[in-house]
């Protein structure tokens, strides 16, 4: 996914619940959808920030050579700047970009 051409705002926002709920018809099946969803945002986050500083892991025990490296530390300040997880999944769901399913509904 990539997470730099999202809409999603920076900073927190407040939100009508009613209003997000519409669609779903329950707000805890909203927040709960939303939910699982800024989970699956932030494992991909995390994996790709793992992989991402995975090339510049040092496998020295040594202490003395602890050096800073530019790189990571951009790589790392990238991401701290990217809206959270939360606020993702939020603006997903808004766009009905999200998928979801309630198997206690489907009908037999």
């Amino acid at each position: 996914m990539d997470f730099k051409k999202t809409n999603a705002p920076t900073n927190t926002i407040t939100r009508d619940m009613n209003s997000l709920s519409a669609e779903v018809g329950n707000i805890y099946e909203t927040v709960k959808i939303i939910g699982k969803r800024s989970n699956q945002i932030n494992v991909e986050m995390k994996n790709e920030l793992e992989k991402k500083l995975q090339e510049f892991a040092s496998y020295t025990d040594n202490l003395e050579e602890v050096f800073e490296n530019r790189e990571q530390i951009e790589i790392s300040r990238f991401y701290e700047k990217l809206p959270k997880s939360t606020l993702i999944a939020v603006q997903e769901f808004i766009e009905g970009k999200v998928f979801y399913r309630n198997p206690a509904k489907i009908k037999k």
